[in-house]
């Protein structure tokens, strides 16, 4: 999470190409498949407009293999050219696809009542989100009418290892998930790897006694949240909701005394209508 008047440094944000590659035996694997999806998740909801060479240094792939997918995208509705500055949006194809893929996730609008109460409360803002690769994406968000709020909304990324409610996730995801997750960290930064597996495993611990998983400006400095993860079922992936804001307004003490029980209570009743 970040403030409205606050921009997270390169090391804070998700990595553009996060995911471990794989093995070269796996015969299954189509790789040409592959990078063309990994050109479209390389767009950011912050991005207007990217090029070829934006996407080339995001996907870490030569730059004529990039303006051959962004050509074939480009055909199939996926993406679209604006010719003025030869840089490429979201097509609308994309668009449809997530679109269906929010409408089918009915848990959304069971939470959101529920989120929004608690916002309202907290004076803060409560998302709802479910992992993708080494981020955390928002399928949910609700926000209080606090004049500073947060700027992320629906679609949103944030990073799994320095955020609560990525750290919330590692803790209800399984040990063979959780182990995968951790070595496409270590892979994506040797040097970062000890310090945020230090802060992991602080989280899991808080997770264990108090319920919820915490970040006191671990991703940003301005920045508190706590989170709970959980599992919906019914075939739907693990999620995790959190509450956070603005350090000057969250104390961590608020958020633990004040906030905690609320977000216990709110998940434990978000499980039981799904259950229904």
């Amino acid at each position: 999470m970040h403030l409205r008047r606050t921009r997270p440094t390169r090391s804070q944000q998700a990595a553009p190409t996060e995911a471990a590659a794989p093995r070269d035996d796996d015969r299954q694997f189509v790789t040409a498949l592959a990078r063309g999806l990994e050109v479209l998740s390389c767009f950011r909801a912050r991005d207007k407009a990217l090029g070829n060479l934006d996407i080339a240094q995001r996907c870490k792939l030569p730059k004529s293999t990039v303006s051959r997918l962004t050509y074939t995208l480009t055909q199939l509705g996926y993406l679209t050219l604006d010719e003025a500055s030869g840089k490429y949006r979201l097509g609308t194809a994309t668009l449809s696809l997530g679109s269906t893929a929010l409408a089918r996730m009915d848990i959304r609008q069971m939470a959101r009542p529920l989120m929004q109460e608690l916002a309202d409360a907290s004076k803060a803002m409560v998302s709802l989100g479910t992992r993708d690769r080494l981020s955390m994406i928002y399928v949910e968000n609700c926000r209080s009418t606090s004049a500073l709020t947060l700027s992320l909304d629906v679609g949103s990324r944030i990073p799994i290892a320095t955020t609560a409610m990525g750290r919330a996730y590692l803790a209800v995801a399984s040990e063979r998930e959780r182990a995968a997750i951790f070595d496409d960290l270590a892979a994506l930064d040797e040097l970062a790897w000890p310090a945020l597996k230090r802060g992991i495993d602080k989280a899991l611990g808080e997770v264990a006694t108090l319920g919820v998983a915490c970040s006191f400006g671990d991703w940003q400095p301005d920045v508190n949240a706590i989170a709970v993860g959980f599992d919906p079922g019914g075939g739907m992936p693990l999620m995790a909701i959190n509450c956070g804001g603005p350090a000057f307004q969250l104390a961590p003490e608020f958020l633990l005394g004040e906030v905690r029980p609320r977000l216990l209570d709110l998940v434990r009743r978000l499980e039981e209508m799904v259950a229904r």
